[in-house]
């Protein structure tokens, strides 16, 4: 990850944080998370340092990262799953990535295979 540094408002509501900005400096408190007066900003505000958040919420955040830019062919099944993928809400990213984690990757085709025959539609080979 090149971003070492985030602010509570980018943190809240991520992978079970808090929702809102005291909530995220209370829990930070509480956990000792490394933190620093964010530059240019006045008042109080704060940033944590990536080693000091939960795992769960740095995976988030690696999701939601750019990645590097590839040039490929457009029927090219790696750019149409990544073009499906862009298209999710953060929320929707969360969730797929969380499936993918519990039941792994054949766990995700059988919940397709599951929806497919519920609406239907035959397999694509």
């Amino acid at each position: 990850m090149t971003k070492e540094w985030f602010s509570t408002s980018e943190l809240a509501g991520i992978a079970g944080l808090p929702s809102t900005i005291q909530g995220i400096n209370q829990k930070a408190r509480r956990e000792q998370w490394k933190s620093r007066k964010r530059s240019g900003v006045q008042g109080k505000a704060l940033e944590y340092h990536i080693d000091s958040i939960p795992d769960k919420v740095k995976l988030v955040l690696r999701t939601h990262e750019e990645g590097a830019k590839y040039n490929t062919a457009v029927n090219d099944p790696f750019s149409i799953w990544l073009s499906a993928y862009n298209q999710l809400t953060p929320a929707e990213r969360e969730r797929i990535v969380s499936l993918i984690i519990r039941y792994g990757v054949s766990g995700l085709m059988e919940k397709v295979d599951i929806l497919l025959k519920q609406t239907g539609d035959s397999e694509v080979s």
